[in-house]
């Protein structure tokens, strides 16, 4: 496994897929076939690639594994990979839903579909190079150049007002992002590196913590998307097309999770602690008010989207709990939202094919006509909710857990999140499937199609799997969480205890 790089093959095998197609040169209905083929193919063997990472694996060890190191910049800045436990599982989430993203765009994408495809390999490669990079600069180039494909997806492929979306996304993601480009720099005159491995164990000065920890918050923050900074993710959705939304909701969204994680609580411990009410304050507003905001809706996309906002709440609240249930549970909780809310948002997609709308007035009795279809939705809506048996219970049982052993208060306003998901996900659901088939439009309407089934069914196993037995993830991720927790605990005694003197 060491002589072979295995991270910078599936991180980089996309763009080859990707080369590859841009070689076929015309645009007949063959040449488009086989340039949806090239790209499932390379999408589906890089899946598989990524599953030997999981295979050749150490779960016992918390430090990164697989690390590849060439010199890249001058002054220390190298080119430089590996994964431990949190990242390993976030690239396997990415070149999962990489094939069943190119699936979904099969038919719903028929202008311009070569550069779509390339689009969306491009963006693949750099999503897998930000959970593997471990140097700072290498992380930033990957973090910052995902926006390009996805602006390009959504104001291109998008609805109506897909431009204003796209730039909105574009803008947004990119102010938060300077300030983080500012910190990375004073780091590297702090500690002469931009090494991430050396830079956990670097102990940076308490009084510069907390700018290093505001200038990531504000790049992070906006990825999630944390509220206030949320406004960009809806617009976002509604206008990208069906298989740009599962990116985004997917791994996009995850990006600002797996940054705190990685780099605020480690390497500013004592200002992750100072600022963790104001995480907490943050995290409840946006459960409870996109939670009531969400009911309001009318858009399917628009809901999800706002449904999305509150469940990376849950996510926020469990990393600054900053113990082990929290923290292993908003991992969980990121990987389940990744294949629930993913596969909502190919829900919409299946019926907006049919009829061309979002609308929720325009659909009703579903479930007469379509009861395949009805099942995998209420699956997936009840795995919204956090239904025992889903993944997406495990997830907020544990990230209430570690908050209630913080504060009791923040569990309590935030465990209101659940009744609230409950009411805008049970609506959502009555409009769509439930009643009387009365619309002429609908009666036509046929159950999913075999390309359906092969992207829906196995997102409805892992759903469920997930949630009876949740056992892989947590064994691949405890011993990178428990260094983490106790790295943190030990910073922090020694920083108050520096304090008292």
């Amino acid at each position: 496994m060491v002589e072979w790089p295995i991270l910078s093959t599936v991180t980089f095998l996309p763009l080859v897929g990707a080369f590859m197609i841009l070689l076929i040169r015309d645009d007949s209905a063959s040449a488009r076939r086989n340039i949806r083929s090239v790209a499932l193919f390379t999408t589906v063997f890089v899946f598989l690639l990524s599953l030997v990472i999981w295979l050749g694996f150490d779960n016992s060890q918390s430090g990164f594994q697989m690390v590849e190191k060439l010199a890249w910049l001058d002054s220390g800045i190298s080119y430089k990979m590996g994964v431990d436990g949190i990242s390993m599982l976030f690239v396997i989430l990415t070149t999962f839903l990489m094939p069943l993203c190119i699936l979904a765009s099969w038919e719903a994408i028929d202008k311009r579909v070569k550069e779509y495809m390339i689009a969306f390999l491009i963006l693949e490669t750099l999503m897998i190079g930000v959970f593997c990079a471990l140097d700072l600069v290498l992380f930033y180039v990957f973090f910052e150049a995902g926006l390009i494909p996805m602006f390009i997806i959504i104001g291109v492929w998008g609805g109506k007002r897909r431009v204003y979306a796209s730039f909105k996304f574009f803008l947004y993601t990119l102010l938060g992002s300077v300030l983080m480009l500012l910190a990375i720099m004073a780091m590297f005159w702090q500690a002469g590196t931009t090494d991430i491995p050396t830079l956990l164990t670097h102990d940076f000065p308490v009084s510069m913590q907390s700018w290093l920890w505001i200038a990531f918050f504000a790049s992070f923050a906006v990825k999630m998307p944390m509220w206030p900074v949320h406004t960009w993710l809806p617009d976002a959705h509604v206008e990208a097309p069906t298989a740009g939304s599962v990116i985004l909701a997917g791994i996009l969204l995850k990006m600002g999770g797996y940054g705190f994680l990685r780099f605020s609580l480690p390497m500013f411990p004592v200002a992750s602690m100072d600022f963790q009410p104001f995480i907490f304050v943050l995290s409840v507003v946006a459960i409870i008010y996109t939670s009531l905001v969400a009911l309001m809706q009318e858009d399917m996309k628009k809901l999800i989207a706002y449904s999305s906002v509150a469940h990376m709440g849950y996510v926020t609240m469990g990393i600054f709990a900053m113990n082990q249930e929290g923290i292993q549970g908003s991992i969980f909780q990121m990987l389940s939202h990744g294949l629930v809310s993913g596969a909502l948002f190919l829900c919409v997609g299946v019926v907006y094919d049919r009829l061309h709308t979002r609308e929720i007035a325009a659909y009703g009795g579903l479930v007469n006509n379509m009861p395949k279809y009805a099942v995998v939705f209420l699956i997936f809506t009840m795995a919204n909710v956090g239904l025992p048996g889903t993944s997406g219970f495990v997830g907020e049982f544990l990230t209430l857990l570690g908050v209630f052993r913080v504060n009791t208060w923040v569990a309590l306003f935030a465990t209101t999140g659940v009744i609230l998901s409950a009411a805008y996900a049970l609506w959502l659901y009555r409009k769509v499937i439930f009643g009387a088939l009365s619309k002429e439009s609908l009666k036509s309407m046929l159950d999913l199609s075999t390309r359906e089934k092969v992207i829906i069914y196995p997102l409805v196993v892992l759903v469920i799997f997930f949630g009876v037995y949740p056992a892989p993830v947590f064994d691949a991720t405890a011993a990178s969480v428990q260094a983490l927790v106790n790295n943190l605990s030990v910073s922090v005694e020694a920083a108050q205890a520096a304090a008292a003197h």
